[in-house]
């Protein structure tokens, strides 16, 4: 059975989608069957796996709206391993659609449980928002990563996600946990990053992944190629980072096999 992971910050521009593409995409090189669910109206995970949103007849939207079967609006990717369930702009009207529908924060946990055995692993990039679409997503995963970026007001408004995290928790998903803190867009040469990362390993501890994804040009320019990194430059910072995340994620939920240890980078 497929572990459901969402992506998850209500600040735009910290690496959520980034992460989604290049998690994801990870897994599958490490020959992990994954599935991206692009839940985010500006549908970037879409267009950064290579297809054109303008394009996509059936996404989550259909499938969260007109009960089409997530099977019906699958793409295969380039990589063997990795499916995408693609998002359109339709989804922005999904919010409002979804206010009047009985357990309307239910449904995208309903619809994915049909699929969920085939994939080890579900990877939901979530919008910027704390909306209905994302309590869906939160409601159907089994736990949440959170992308924070090395920069001023790193911290800002985590609070209010963590307690959002923990509304669902109450009412919702009792079994939902914190995958981890995803320390994102890290420059080394810049003292305010490195302050970033002791401040928030100081306050969360073991919730911080040892993997930091460093700023990366090559990891910026990959989706303009429709690409993950890993298939635009399989040698770059960005691919290691990620491809260092992916094992520490699999060493966490035990699944590491013998040819993929994780080993904790050096910043230098």
């Amino acid at each position: 059975m497929g572990k459901i992971i969402s992506i998850v910050n209500q600040k735009g521009g910290v690496g959520k989608t980034t992460t989604a593409i290049n998690l994801a995409a990870s897994l599958a090189v490490l020959e992990y069957k994954t599935l991206v669910v692009d839940a985010d109206p500006q549908a970037n995970t879409t267009s950064g796996l290579g297809f054109d949103p303008q394009n996509v007849k059936l996404g989550l939207y259909e499938v969260m709206i007109n009960d089409t079967q997530a099977k019906e609006a699958l793409f295969k990717t380039e990589f063997e391993y990795l499916d995408v369930l693609p998002s359109t702009i339709d989804l922005v009207g999904a919010e409002i659609e979804l206010i009047n529908l009985p357990n309307r924060e239910r449904i995208m946990k309903h619809a994915l449980e049909k699929i969920k055995g085939e994939y080890d692993f579900i990877i939901i990039d979530c919008s910027p928002s704390l909306g209905l679409i994302t309590t869906n997503a939160l409601t159907a995963s089994d736990s949440v990563i959170i992308p924070v970026q090395c920069e001023y007001f790193a911290l800002e408004g985590l609070g209010k996600l963590l307690n959002t995290v923990k509304i669902v928790q109450a009412g919702l998903n009792p079994d939902l946990q914190i995958e981890g803190l995803l320390l994102t867009m890290y420059d080394m040469r810049l003292r305010l990053s490195n302050q970033v990362v002791e401040e928030v390993k100081m306050h969360f501890q073991q919730l911080v992944f040892d993997t930091i994804i460093q700023r990366n040009t090559r990891l910026s320019e990959a989706p303009s190629f429709g690409k993950p990194v890993i298939a635009h430059d399989a040698e770059c910072k960005g691919t290691v980072n990620y491809l260092n995340l992916a094992k520490e994620l699999l060493q966490k939920n035990g699944m590491t096999k013998l040819n993929q240890q994780f080993e904790p980078q050096s910043l230098n």
